[in-house]
């Protein structure tokens, strides 16, 4: 029986290994989309205990913790202690068998604090205590430092338009931060028209801007203002979360006047708000090539589907699920609108229906120009696929109808300043799939082909992505 979580965990072939151990492990980290506080990374703050670093605004292990019978106040209240939170997700972890959170749970454990123990009620208080020494006299636990620890040379966190980034500009300014915090643009709040928040949103946003948003075409000028002030601030990224691409044709007249309405408070039809959206995702995307940007697209959850949850706490608190939409002539009529009028930027696409694998695997093909490698993207697995079947289906998906080649490799997408070992999970991943496939005589391993292979590993972990958004 193989032991858990050994130094060849995932790996099960000698190749799996050496391209791991020898290619794979040294490389960098680019963690070009996550969701971590920039002013925690600017204050570099101190964090009291482990289930600070590791609880709070975890979704993830709240929705698991919620499924294994704990009460609510454990994962989000303010009447419970940081160890009562701790003894609770403790208690849930062995309940977690296959789910990725024990594997991440345990190599976060392992990497970061050299505990090599499991983490059951047996266990709990000796590792909670021992977490916290830890925390409070080393350095390392830091949000700097946590990112120095696992050697990440470039973070991009996620910023709304209205944001002044002055918690950027203070990491910026400071000589021996080791990690570059960049900012990445992500304008949903100014998109999602029909939310309660919206006109609220954009009288915040002519506050910022200093421009009198009317209609459309003003809404676009003060959002060009902030582009250009992103820019200015090192941004090479937008990014978009999205249930699905929108497809209905407008005039910039008839969006003129659907922004009025909206802002006059009147009720919007759905037809409305989809050519709404259709107008900015569009212009913003004009936006973006203008600017040599790279931009995302996150699409296909439904978001906040318990109403209760959604009143009591708030968003991403862990009541979101993968949706069902049928996008792809959308997404594909969006794309070429783009490119028809020379305007498609370098673009990831990220689905969160597995069944949509193969739709987007199949349109970056599309839209290839020869301009730059892999210009259009298949984005890692993501939230509830960046685990290994999902990973393995991911990248199984763009080899066989893309280059997997050129891929641009992993992020968090995280809130936790711990979760760097899901950069490791999918290289070990990635590396037995590769090390299977030389084994079962699929793919050469001599001479050029191995240079060309080894170089492969490296590129997928790290350069790719240095090189694809120009860091």
């Amino acid at each position: 029986m193989k032991e858990f979580l050994d130094k060849d965990f995932l790996l099960q072939t000698d190749t799996a290994k050496e391209l791991y151990h020898e290619h794979a492990e040294k490389m960098p980290i680019i963690d070009y989309h996550c969701h971590l506080i920039p002013q925690m990374v600017a204050e570099n703050k101190r964090f009291d205990s482990i289930a600070q670093i590791w609880l709070m605004g975890d979704h993830y292990k709240w929705r698991a913790m919620r499924s294994n019978g704990v009460d609510e106040r454990f994962c989000t209240g303010k009447d419970t202690t940081d160890w009562e939170k701790f003894e609770k997700w403790a208690e849930t972890v062995p309940y977690t068998f296959r789910n990725p959170l024990y594997h991440w749970t345990h190599l976060e454990l392992k990497t970061a604090f050299g505990i090599d123990k499991r983490l059951n009620p047996e266990t709990a208080k000796e590792i909670y205590e021992e977490c916290n020494r830890q925390i409070a006299s080393d350095p390392k636990f830091c949000p700097q430092g946590m990112m120095a620890h696992y050697n990440v040379k470039v973070v991009c966190t996620t910023d709304d338009p209205a944001d002044t980034l002055e918690w950027h500009k203070m990491v910026a300014a400071q000589k021996d931060a080791k990690t570059r915090m960049i900012p990445a643009w992500r304008p949903d709040a100014a998109m999602n028209i029909e939310a309660a928040s919206w006109k609220g949103y954009i009288d915040k946003l002519q506050s910022v801007s200093g421009v009198a948003i009317v209609d459309f075409t003003s809404l676009n000028e003060a959002l060009q203002k902030r582009h250009d002030f992103f820019a200015s601030m090192g941004c090479k990224l937008s990014d978009h979360g999205i249930e699905e691409f929108y497809d209905e044709p407008y005039t910039d007249a008839e969006v003129n006047e659907i922004m009025k309405k909206a802002l006059a408070g009147k009720e919007l039809t759905l037809l409305e708000i989809r050519k709404y959206k259709h107008a900015y995702l569009f212009s913003q995307a004009k936006m973006d090539y203008a600017a040599g940007w790279t931009q995302q697209y996150h699409y296909g959850a439904i978001r906040n589907n318990n109403t209760k949850m959604f009143y009591a706490l708030g968003a991403d608190t862990g009541f979101d699920s993968i949706g069902e939409f049928t996008t792809a002539k959308a997404m594909s009529h969006f794309l070429d609108e783009l490119n028809m009028q020379n305007s498609l930027a370098k673009t990831i696409l990220y689905c969160l229906n597995p069944s949509a694998n193969e739709v987007i695997a199949t349109m970056l093909g599309n839209f290839q120009d020869g301009s730059v490698a892999g210009k259009i993207q298949f984005g890692s697995g993501w939230w509830f696929l960046d685990q290994k079947d999902g990973m393995e289906k991911q990248m199984m998906a763009l080899s066989n109808l893309g280059l997997l080649s050129r891929f641009v490799g992993m992020l968090t997408d995280s809130r936790s300043f711990l979760s760097y070992p899901r950069h490791e999970y999918f290289r070990r991943t990635l590396c037995n799939i590769l090390g299977n496939d030389i084994e079962n005589g699929m793919i050469p391993y001599t001479g050029y082909e191995k240079q060309r292979m080894q170089q492969m590993v490296e590129d997928i972990c790290y350069n790719n992505a240095n090189n694809y958004f120009n860091f």
